[in-house]
């Protein structure tokens, strides 16, 4: 996530919504979910979030060797899963970053001759804040909550749509690089897509899910009255997956991750999923961001529980989410 400090002028910016009217309205949507029979593995969630979140990558600061050995990984790992290019390879070079930097870009086609046109991205940032300048026992941020376990979601989802082909949108798989020098990757990769004319339903940004809440909902959802997309996530789920995190709306986290600027090019519900509520981790952009203290069995129950939203999502015959007048 995008370094909170940057946040401050904002803290009395709190959305005009009332928390109880829209957590209410939310809830009101529970029904009956889609049934999912795929399994999410937690031993691949463990491993892959390893990995990206291990030493030998060095943090993953932009333009450094170690974002480029979690590149190679996730270009691997959509290899592995066919997952195709969406680009003529899988990177997608920023065009406002001083040395070469990629987003990792796949998408799977739509099984629908008429939705496929339609795009759905699921996105997460698998850039750190690298190495600490100063002395000490340890140096390397390693990022595992921020946001390798943001990465973890959406390729275990990937996983899932590339075997199950039960996505009717096409979907793109997004890997951003320079969130956290301004969300740089995502300011670069939406100007190609709306040169493009690419045809956006809606994106899920996954963000810090490393860790579960002490709330009565798993998750909560940036700029929660912007949109109805939760709402429609309580409604796909058949439970109260999403709530109203007033923390969200004090501290304007809709303009903080790699959600906005596809908001700001496209006008479409564009919103950031988390689990970090500033009471439950103490280690944001700090040495002891580490895999020791990710929660695998909360992550591996996540990525399950969205299953039957992110299906929907792609599966629905019209466009169900839709921005809030």
């Amino acid at each position: 996530m995008k370094k909170l400090y940057f946040l401050l002028p904002f803290v009395f910016l709190a959305c005009k919504s009332n928390p109880s009217t829209v957590s209410e309205k939310a809830s009101k949507a529970i029904s009956k979910p889609l049934e999912i029979t795929y399994k999410v593995n937690e031993t691949e969630v463990s491993d892959f979030l390893k990995y990206l979140s291990s030493d030998e990558l060095e943090g993953r600061e932009t333009g450094t060797k170690g974002i480029e050995k979690a590149a190679v990984f996730l270009e691997d790992f959509f290899k592995k899963n066919n997952v195709k290019p969406y680009f003529s390879t899988y990177r997608d070079t920023l065009t406002n970053f001083k040395s070469p930097a990629y987003n990792i870009v796949g998408v799977l086609e739509g099984t629908d001759p008429e939705l496929k046109k339609e795009f759905v991205v699921l996105s997460a940032h698998y850039d750190h804040i690298g190495l600490e300048k100063k002395e000490q026992a340890d140096i390397i941020n390693n990022g595992a909550n921020d946001d390798a376990s943001g990465v973890t979601a959406v390729a275990q989802m990937a996983k899932y749509f590339s075997e199950t082909k039960s996505n009717k949108r096409s979907i793109l798989f997004v890997f951003f690089a320079g969130e956290e020098k301004g969300l740089l990757g995502s300011k670069s990769l939406v100007q190609k897509l709306k040169k493009q004319n690419f045809n956006l339903y809606t994106q899920l940004n996954i963000e810090m899910i490393g860790v579960p809440m002490k709330r009565d909902y798993l998750a909560y959802i940036t700029g929660f009255d912007k949109s109805n997309m939760a709402e429609k996530i309580n409604e796909y789920t058949g439970k109260k997956t999403i709530g109203f995190l007033p923390k969200e709306a004090e501290y304007q986290l809709f303009f903080r991750s790699d959600n906005y600027p596809f908001f700001e090019v496209f006008g479409k519900p564009c919103q950031s999923i988390s689990t970090f509520d500033f009471e439950n981790f103490d280690f944001y952009h700090h040495v002891s961001d580490e895999f020791k203290l990710m929660d695998i069995p909360h992550m591996t129950a996540f990525i399950q529980e969205f299953l039957p939203a992110v299906t929907k999502v792609t599966t629905s015959t019209t466009e169900e989410i839709t921005m809030n007048k």
